[in-house]
């Protein structure tokens, strides 16, 4: 499974980046905003870190205008992905978009139904919102589950990008679903590599070889 980091801030996106860990990039209107920067100069950024597809998401309703923006988004550079609504305006742009060769992530997703429908419109990638569908009592690794199932058969070749990544428990359970990547929250990546017994061994190692050298004087 595929890591991308879920944010729009450079200095995070350049430290996961050197752990090799940064495969590609998700970004929204709330997480840019939160920044404080230039859109265009924040998705350059990233894109310049990281090789992989980084998102960047349209705001316009109807289908003509989200065109227009991702025909703009498309040419700042080789791996964005323009990222658009779930909604009928948005399948109508994913479509014609598709045909142009422009990639495109579909977002909030919360049924396979979306998925598919998503993935029929010719969508690079959707994105399931697992942390959101099980705050109104979904259960969304069914959903993920259910869809990589779906694609598997009639195969399509969508990727699933499992978002709203709350926890450790998320990304380990979207690894088992089938999910093509995980995209994870910047605050969430320490996690990853840490455990309790970990940091424990690692005083005790040091307390024995601290012992050991002291025993060779």
């Amino acid at each position: 499974m595929k890591f991308f980091l879920d944010t729009a801030n450079v200095e995070e996106v350049k430290r996961i980046a050197d752990l090799g860990l940064a495969d590609g990039v998700t970004t929204n209107p709330t997480i840019i905003a939160k920044e404080g920067k230039n859109f265009k100069e924040v998705i350059l950024e990233i894109c310049n870190i990281v090789k992989g597809p980084v998102s960047a998401e349209v705001t316009s309703d109807k289908a003509e205008d989200m065109i227009k923006e991702a025909m703009e988004l498309a040419v700042w550079a080789p791996n964005i992905v323009v990222k658009i609504p779930m909604t009928e305006q948005g399948i109508k742009a994913v479509n014609i978009l598709s045909k142009k060769g422009i990639k495109t992530n579909v977002t909030l997703i919360f049924s396979v139904t979306q998925g598919l429908i998503a993935a029929k419109a010719g969508a690079t990638f959707v994105s399931p919102f697992l942390g959101r569908l099980d705050d109104i009592g979904g259960d969304s690794l069914k959903v993920v589950r259910d869809l990589r199932k779906v694609f598997d058969v009639y195969g399509f070749k969508t990727e699933i990008i499992s978002a709203s990544i709350r926890s450790l428990k998320h990304v380990e359970e979207a690894a088992l679903a089938g999910s093509h990547i995980a995209t994870i929250p910047g605050n969430l990546f320490d996690k990853l590599w840490s455990h309790p017994l970990t940091d424990k061994g690692l005083v005790q190692f040091k307390k024995d070889w601290d012992a050991y050298l002291n025993t060779e004087r």
